[in-house]
């Protein structure tokens, strides 16, 4: 006999929605095309038309992916320092005892933004829904997204089911979800939420009181933790900082530096810290030198990094000016990013749009990766370390459609200059479709034009 206490999400799927999905689907197309006072709103869950008229004041998109708020390294960084970092193995413990990996739920916990800092759970299920952007790091607020389990939750204050057609936004429809708030035990402000994605498992009752239960838990994690904490406190006042601590000592180091490299031929440095942001258009071979250093973290010698950015053969002696005049530009931008020497490395992270969209591939959200890919890196440069870079994204992104990705992400990816002309991917998104879809007649005119031409 199995034992469902270990298998939480194995239960009886009662879920029962109050309408039809082809009635909610209906109202949904209606309220999206602006006719709010149609009739079959009525029907709909009064939670959920409050959430898609807010959604429409809103203007939100009832299509699309949800923004990435966070690079890899500033995700690791924030979530590191928030709240709930602490209470994960809890909500593991609850949501996802014995083996996760085959569990078929997807675990979330966002932030108090509804930006999503831990995503666990089902493999498969993990995959599918990266597509739809439900990865680490994505905006899920409802100022974003629309209707979600995690941002319909955070905007009420209380825990909510959104079933498929329920959700505002269409790529999500498909899925069913529950989240549920988490508190500050001693303030009441609210910490951040705790989702669980899936089929219609996801929706019973049993899933909302799990759901519940695990925010309460987490909850009272905290609170013994802190008391804990307090009562450990030395009760000896510590020292203030000398008056002699240097001034740069105490400033904020910028929280976010990243370097746009993607279809662009003068690469764009962004640069925020707590209270401002910088941004500054780079000469073409700034781009290049800049790029190589963000890449080659560990540092360069000056042979290497002339060789990547002039050729092989090339004399550090004609990288050293270029050098002196991208650290006067770096100087009034972000000191911090002001390369040093011997290796040349930066003192500071500095991700680039290139990177993200690897990293993004390594999480299995591959719609969000080619959504990011806006074109090949530094597309004129013809520096071999900008070459490598190029290609090996370029064959890193054609790969993974190849091996992973879902028909609908091929085919988008058959429409970017890299696919169109790729006469593999076309016949493998023709062997993928059904015998009778429509779509197969274009590509099979495509293939036919490419092996003429």
């Amino acid at each position: 006999m199995v034992d469902h206490r270990r298998r939480p999400w194995s239960s009886a799927r009662d879920a029962s929605p109050e309408v039809s999905h082809l009635i909610v689907e209906r109202a949904h197309e209606e309220l999206v095309a602006g006719n709010l006072d149609d009739r079959r709103l009525e029907q709909v869950r009064p939670l959920i038309r409050a959430s898609w008229q807010r959604a429409w004041r809103d203007r939100v998109g009832a299509e699309g992916l949800p923004p990435l708020e966070f690079t890899t390294e500033a995700l690791e960084a924030y979530r590191s320092g928030h709240p709930l970092a602490g209470a994960l193995e809890l909500i593991r413990t609850l949501l996802l005892p014995g083996s996760p990996e085959d569990s078929g739920v997807v675990v979330a916990v966002g932030d108090h933004a509804g930006r999503l800092l831990w995503v666990e759970g089902d493999l498969q299920q993990r995959m599918l829904s990266g597509e739809m952007g439900f990865v680490e790091g994505a905006n899920w607020s409802e100022e974003s997204i629309g209707t979600s389990a995690p941002g319909t939750a955070l905007t009420l204050g209380e825990s909510v089911q959104i079933r498929q057609a329920e959700h505002y936004n269409r790529l999500v429809q498909p899925w069913s979800c529950t989240a549920a708030p988490v508190f500050d035990p001693e303030t009441r402000r609210i910490l951040g939420v705790i989702d669980v994605t899936g089929g219609d498992e996801a929706v019973t009752p049993q899933a909302r009181m799990l759901v519940d239960a695990t925010a309460r838990a987490v909850e009272s994690e905290l609170l013994i933790s802190r008391l804990k904490a307090r009562a450990e406190e030395p009760r000896t006042p510590r020292p203030s900082a000398p008056a002699s601590t240097p001034r740069r000592a105490l400033r904020e180091a910028p929280r976010r530096a990243q370097l746009q490299v993607l279809g662009r031929d003068r690469a764009r440095l962004d640069v925020s810290d707590a209270h401002s942001e910088r941004i500054v258009e780079l000469s073409a071979r700034h781009a290049e030198i800049l790029l190589m250093l963000a890449v080659h973290r560990q540092g360069l010698s000056a042979e290497r990094l002339a060789e990547l950015v002039y050729g092989e053969g090339a004399s550090p002696d004609t990288l050293r000016p270029e050098m002196v005049r991208l650290r006067k530009v770096l100087e009034r931008v972000s000191p911090d990013l002001v390369p040093q020497s011997r290796p040349y490395r930066l003192p500071m992270s500095l991700e680039t749009d290139a990177q993200n969209v690897l990293a993004l591939l390594g999480r299995g959200a591959h719609r969000v990766a080619l959504s990011a890919y806006r074109g090949p890196v530094l597309p004129d440069s013809d520096a071999p370390g900008v070459v490598e870079v190029r290609e090996g994204l370029r064959g890193m992104l054609r790969e993974t459609m190849l091996t992973e990705a879902s028909i609908e992400v091929l085919l988008a990816y058959a429409e970017i200059p890299e696919g169109a002309s790729d006469a593999e991917v076309l016949r493998f998104g023709l062997e993928m479709l059904p015998a009778r879809s429509p779509r197969r007649a274009g590509l099979v005119s495509r293939i036919e034009k490419l092996e003429a031409g």
